[in-house]
């Protein structure tokens, strides 16, 4: 089973990620399917999701750290505009 990961860091965790050196992705309300070919790490600066796996779903937003495993595939539902610095690998 594939799962994500929400956590609610702490600015010591953030900083020791080096999160805000990681790039930016935006995306306005939308309804769409993705697959990960990779393990992503998002921190969440504004926005609210909801993502749907064939085993979970899953809201998050603003201060929130989510975790995508590889070989997950899932549907996203952008309620809000979502502002997020993502990494992928690792």
């Amino acid at each position: 089973m594939k799962t994500i990961i929400v956590t609610k860091p702490a600015a010591a965790e953030l900083e020791e990620l080096r999160v805000t050196e990681w790039p930016i992705w935006e995306c306005e309300p939308s309804h769409f399917d993705w697959f990960y070919n990779d393990k992503e790490v998002c921190y969440i600066l504004e926005g609210e999701v909801t993502v749907k796996t064939a085993d979970d779903i899953v809201t998050f937003g603003k201060g929130d750290l989510v975790t995508f495993p590889a070989g997950l595939s899932c549907e996203w539902n952008v309620h809000q505009k979502v502002r997020k610095h993502y990494k992928f690998g690792d």
